[in-house]
Order: C-alpha cells, then sequence, then structure tokens
C-alpha cells in the first residue's frame, strides 16, 4: 500500500525500501525523522516553486544528508557534508543507479548547508536544501499550511529538536575542528566548545609564505 504524507508519495522502489532500513538501523530517531521530514518538506517546498526533482533521488539525499555526523559515518578526516555525499553515492551506485543520479545526491548532499548555490542547480539539489531550511530553522513554515505541517510531525515529531539537534551537531564535528573553516559548522562550535576559535580568511592570507 502507498504510504502518502501531506499530499508527498515516498517513492516505492527497493532502493528507496533499503535506504529507509539502513538509516532508521544505523542512526537514530532525531535524524531518521528530521531526514524525513527534510523530503516531505523539500517535495512541498519544490512543488510551489514549480521544480519537479527526481522523487527517488530527492529521497535518498534527504535520508543520507545528515548522516556524517555519525560513525560509522564520520570515520573520514573531512566535512561531515562529504561524509555523508560519500556514502549516499556508495549506496547508489551499489543498488545499480547511474554515475550521473548518483552525482546528483552527492551534490545535493555536499551542499546542503551552503548558502546561495543549491537554488541555482538542479531540482534535487534546491529542493533538498529547502527541505533542510524548513526543517531546521523554518525558512518559508509561515508560509504553509498549517494542516501540512501538524501531518507531517505528527508522523515525524520533532521533540526537543532545536536543542538535541545542535548537540547532535556537537557531536558531530567536536573531533574535527579543522573540517568547520569556512562553513557554518563553525557557528556549532565557537557556541558549545570555550577554546575554540575560528580562523578567518584574512589571516590566512597575511600569515601565508608570501612576502607580500
Amino acid at each position: 500500500m502507498s504510504e502518502i504524507i501531506a499530499g508527498v508519495l515516498i517513492p516505492e522502489s527497493s532502493a528507496v525500501t533499503e535506504a529507509t532500513r539502513f538509516i532508521e538501523e544505523t542512526t537514530n530517531p532525531l535524524l531518521f525523522h528530521h531526514s524525513r521530514r527534510v523530503f516531505l518538506f523539500g517535495s512541498i517546498q519544490a512543488r510551489a516553486k514549480g521544480l519537479a526533482p527526481d522523487p527517488e533521488l530527492l529521497y535518498v539525499a534527504s535520508l543520507f544528508h545528515d548522516t556524517g555526523l555519525l560513525t560509522p559515518f564520520s570515520g573520514t578526516e573531512q566535512r561531515f557534508e562529504i561524509d555523508g555525499a560519500d556514502h549516499a553515492r556508495a549506496f547508489l551506485l551499489g543498488h545499480g543507479f547511474s554515475s550521473r543520479d548518483a552525482e546528483v545526491v552527492w551534490n545535493a548532499i555536499a551542499l546542503h548547508t551552503t548558502p546561495g548555490i543549491p537554488g541555482r542547480m538542479g531540482p534535487e539539489v534546491a529542493a533538498t536544501n529547502l527541505g533542510v531550511l524548513t526543517d531546521a530553522i523554518g525558512l518559508g513554515l509561515q508560509d504553509l499550511d498549517p494542516g501540512v505541517v501538524e501531518e507531517i510531525t505528527a508522523v515525524h515529531p520533532r521533540g526537543d529538536f532545536k536543542n538535541e539537534f545542535l548537540q547532535a551537531f556537537h557531536e558531530g564535528l567536536k573531533h574535527r575542528p579543522d573540517t568547520t573553516y569556512g562553513t557554518i559548522n563553525a557557528d556549532i562550535l565557537e557556541h558549545f566548545e570555550p577554546g575554540f576559535r575560528r580562523t578567518s580568511m584574512v589571516e590566512r592570507i597575511i600569515g601565508s609564505h608570501w612576502p607580500s
């Protein structure tokens, strides 16, 4: 039987079923519910903007987008977004998707925290970013039908999302502070880590080995 939440059809395929099972088993309820809400809000926001992302690719991008905050996903010293993107690409290629489809999802996840760029790329990249912005910071929330929001949060509750999500970010980043350079992720460490001080681009230029 088809699963429809707030007028959004959850894609029906073996890859979607496996991705759902895998993320539910290897992450936690906080990130699982957040990721599914990102898909739902991203689908709704994309529809309102006249975008038509591939539902299956958007679903996989949404489910994997924050996996880099957790082990075993975060074993490499790189941005957590890249962790999630790498694992999503491997998942898709392992399930028979084309390299093009895998690259679309890689870009959607790798860029989901980067302001200003996703909206100028393809619909899957844009929709992933829109879903993240809606669920994480409430962008566009006031324009949505309250009944739609209520239906989504009934199926995928937020709980104490604000505090728990920030804590999850902190836990996923505190052991690799250098990867937050030039990103919004530095905001998290600056808030939670008393000894953290972000390095600016000005310092990097002035402190370079060039004499002038």
